[in-house]
């Protein structure tokens, strides 16, 4: 069986369309008919080589989708052919079956336990979960990444109380479920900071109550203007070294914590003033949001699904042949997040 693909065949070049044969299943693994693939700033990096040297090309990507089982491997029980499913980067229970190896015109196409830009995909059963049925499948995408690494950095890493203050540095895709998630659990103020016009706009529709511009401001001095103490919470999710100086330097002393979130270019460096710690702030990091998928899924489902916030408008629609200019898109902020229609 054969299906088709966006691949990266070298970085800095954009991704090629191909033919894969896929393989048969070894244990643990399921092959998913993706119906909706989405796209982040980590696919970005990896196009783009800011992750470093990418040994592992030809190479398929995309870690966040929705879809249906049509082939299960030896030994899966989580999941069953015709099941509608969520595919994350994150690992959840089931086997750790590892990548799959697909051909292409006589060469080999490496894939990890979870690859979604194609229309056809082998996937390690850990790497998913059964649909939430208070989602549809265009709108559960933003489970497979954005909602569990943007939420459970609010809800599962700073344990958020209600009433508490946030600051969210970048309002793109996982920046704008952070603050959906702090409007959920009732952060007020909520602070949006983003040089991108249009993602401000949308962190107000997405639970912001305040914005600011970082363009030609003193962002920690703005912030304060709104909360004279510092937030209780900060969240980063640019991956730029200085604003996570900036995340840190933003937060209430004693008690304030900030969690980075946003991936660094490689070669790029962190420089703090080591007081930040003596006035009892936190500063953390996090894995997905700390998110375990068979627990926190169903839960960020009911969220996106409860209607609050038009949380499917986030989606910008894309079929799999324009895959190129939904990565350019998204790199320039002109939208949310992508959807990659496989059928489109």
């Amino acid at each position: 069986m054969k299906t088709q693909a966006a691949i990266l065949v070298q970085t800095e070049r954009p991704l090629v369309l191909a033919e894969l044969e896929i393989p048969a299943l070894k244990p643990g693994q399921v092959l998913v008919e993706i119906a909706y693939s989405g796209a982040c700033g980590t696919q970005v990096m990896e196009i783009r080589g800011h992750k470093g040297e990418d040994k592992w090309v030809p190479h398929c990507l995309g870690h966040e989708a929705t879809g249906t089982v049509i082939e299960t491997g030896p030994g899966i029980t989580k999941v069953k052919t015709g099941d509608k499913v969520v595919l994350s980067w994150i690992k959840g229970t089931g086997i750790e079956a590892g990548g799959a190896v697909y051909a292409w015109e006589g060469r080999k196409v490496n894939a990890g336990g979870v690859t979604t830009f194609q229309r056809h995909s082998v996937v390690s059963e850990n790497r998913l979960t059964l649909l939430p049925p208070t989602l549809n499948m265009e709108t559960a995408v933003l489970l497979g990444c954005a909602a569990p690494t943007g939420m459970g950095a609010v809800f599962n890493v700073t344990g958020l109380k209600a009433g508490e203050s946030v600051a969210i540095f970048g309002t793109g895709g996982i920046g704008l479920n952070a603050c959906l998630g702090a409007a959920f659990g009732g952060g007020i103020p909520i602070i949006g900071i983003d040089p991108n016009p249009l993602r401000r706009e949308m962190a107000m529709i997405y639970g912001a109550t305040h914005v600011i511009d970082p363009t030609n401001s003193d962002v920690v001095a703005e912030i304060k203007k709104i909360v004279p103490t510092g937030v209780d919470i900060a969240i980063e999710a640019t991956g730029i070294p200085t604003v996570m100086d900036q995340a840190v330097n933003a937060t209430r002393m004693q008690g304030g914590r900030a969690v980075v979130i946003g991936n660094a270019r490689v070669g790029l460096d962190l420089s703090l003033n080591p007081n930040v710690f003596n006035q009892g702030k936190s500063l953390m990091g996090t894995w997905g949001g700390d998110s375990v998928p068979d627990r926190d899924y169903p839960r960020f489902g009911r969220l996106l699904g409860s209607g609050r916030f038009p949380v499917q408008n986030l989606l910008s629609r894309y079929s799999l042949t324009q895959i190129n200019t939904a990565i350019d898109d998204l790199e320039a902020g002109r939208i949310g997040r992508p959807l990659i229609d496989m059928f489109a």
